[in-house]
């Protein structure tokens, strides 16, 4: 399958690493430092695997035509000058990998409706001061057909990531997903922001859990009205959590992360 990844950080490293030692016809659309460190030393990818592949690189994106898929992987902040880029590309199908419920919207303006795929990425990685990638959690790649559904190219792509090594769900509900992740994003970041401490850490205090647990149910409010159904993911029972009292989501909130805290410990 001939796949062109739109930005090479950890995600789109670690994609295009799998998709290329499996023998897909992969391009990294990648610039500056990354671009010249994966051009000379190839993808290496440590963690949960360990491989070092030689990868295709391009800097300038007119000098790539077609794809069959196109996966977007830059920050939602680069979106917008990320697609201006590739608005040439002749592709059959387009998916972001990236958090939030406006890029399918944003995908659909440069390629049409018709082209896009929906996607929740439930892994994740880091780029080492090395240039190599810590590929740290493979929990599933959710695919499917926007609004709803799956079809023969969702199948299809599900497999080709299956057969590279990702963890792979084709789903006919993929707006509940990627809805149920953002609404676990978003309940996180704005304490986090506030408070400068890492999640498991201000889900510890009833107060700061209770801030957590108001944004979950306002969130809850705009996907209903939106008529969307959330579903739990597989690191945050966001459905669960969308039917509990607010006392009781507080205290399911502190529960869960204190048994994070414990499973982290060696």
């Amino acid at each position: 399958m001939k796949i062109v990844i739109l930005g090479a950080g950890a995600l789109g490293t670690v994609l295009g690493a799998h998709l290329t030692r499996a023998g897909e016809d992969v391009t990294l659309l990648a610039r500056g430092q990354r671009a010249a460190y994966l051009q000379e030393y190839g993808a290496t990818i440590t963690g949960l695997v360990d491989f070092t592949v030689p990868v295709r690189v391009v800097t300038d994106p007119s000098q790539v035509h077609a794809a069959e898929v196109l996966l977007v992987t830059v920050k939602t902040y680069d979106m917008a000058s990320a697609l201006q880029s590739v608005k040439h590309l002749d592709v059959d199908s387009v998916a972001s990998i990236q958090n939030g419920v406006l890029k399918n919207e944003q995908l659909a303006q440069t390629f049409g409706w018709a082209k896009v795929l929906g996607a929740m990425a439930a892994f994740s990685g880091a780029v080492l001061p090395t240039g190599t990638v810590r590929f740290t959690v493979n929990q599933g790649l959710y695919l499917g057909e926007l609004p709803e559904g799956t079809s023969t190219r969702v199948q299809t792509l599900g497999e080709t990531f299956a057969r590279a090594g990702i963890l792979v769900q084709v789903t006919p509900s993929i707006q509940s997903f990627e809805w149920a992740k953002y609404l676990a994003f978003l309940s996180w970041m704005a304490p986090a922001v506030l408070t400068r401490l890492e999640t498991y850490k201000f889900l510890q205090e009833a107060q700061t859990a209770s801030i957590v647990a108001a944004i979950l149910q306002e969130m809850t409010q705009i996907a209903t009205t939106r008529a969307i159904v959330l579903e739990d993911i597989t690191f945050f029972p966001t459905k669960t959590f969308s039917q509990l009292a607010f006392n009781d989501l507080v205290t399911h909130l502190e529960a869960v992360w204190k048994q994070s805290l414990y499973n982290r410990r060696p």
